[in-house]
């Protein structure tokens, strides 16, 4: 009784140790002896104690933030590039097994792609298109299933900066191209303020000879009309007036 009590007991510890549950968006890899043999889809699953080995795999995306690192553009400007991503796992097995380090060899691609799409780019057309960036970045990087059995499901370049002395050099040009406008600005300004005196000058000086015109034709009219008047006077009056 005792012989067959422990061999009870060794069955059901062998069994409890062969259940395997696997949690949703998960897949179980089942290595037996060290090499993979089928995959395992998530619920309760069973393997052989001592034999088999099920490894989990989440399928579940995943987010990752490449560190900052420099890029050269096309006028030899170094800037440095962040960049987040998600992907998730879409093949279990080539994930896992067809390469070391699937994320690592993921993030070297991009990072590749990075360099190769922004080292076309001049340094003010790169910082002025992060969104066309992103868009050939997906572009060139497409489906990773059959290389590294993962696919990007969203890239995001969250940072373009230039190097300090680049950045220097960008404010002293900023601030020499606001000086300029202002003094611009200012010329203009005192341009258009001597344009607006000089024609009201002007104004006025049109406007007083043609009030003195008036005035003169005004008085030349009166003179006219005096003259006329003593005329048709003198004109009725007989010889008595004039011997008077």
């Amino acid at each position: 009784m005792i012989v067959v009590g422990v061999i009870a007991f060794v069955i059901i510890v062998l069994i409890l140790l062969g259940v395997r549950i696997i949690p949703q968006n998960n897949v179980g890899l089942v290595e037996t002896l060290g090499k993979y043999s089928s995959t395992r889809n998530a619920g309760l699953n069973f393997c052989l104690p001592l034999v088999q080995h099920i490894r989990r795999v989440s399928l579940a995306m995943r987010p990752l933030r490449l560190p900052s690192y420099s890029v050269i553009t096309a006028d030899n400007a170094d800037i440095k590039a962040t960049v987040t991503l998600n992907y998730h796992v879409t093949d279990a097995v080539k994930y896992s097994y067809e390469n070391t380090d699937s994320v690592e060899s993921m993030s070297q691609l991009v990072r590749g792609h990075l360099r190769d799409i922004i080292g076309r780019m001049e340094l003010n057309e790169a910082l002025g298109s992060t969104t066309k960036i992103n868009k050939d970045l997906a572009l060139a990087i497409g489906d990773l299933t059959n290389t590294y059995g993962i696919n990007v499901d969203r890239i995001n370049i969250d940072e373009l900066k230039p190097s300090q002395a680049i950045q220097e050099a960008m404010d002293k040009q900023l601030t020499a191209d606001r000086e300029r406008v202002a003094v611009i600005a200012k010329a203009e300004g005192e341009a258009r303020s001597i344009e607006l005196t000089t024609k009201a000058n002007n104004d006025a000086l049109i406007a007083t000879a043609t009030a003195q015109a008036t005035a003169t034709q005004t008085r030349a009219d009166a003179e006219r009309y005096r003259i006329d008047k003593v005329q048709a006077g003198l004109a009725e009056v007989d010889d008595k007036y004039f011997q008077n």
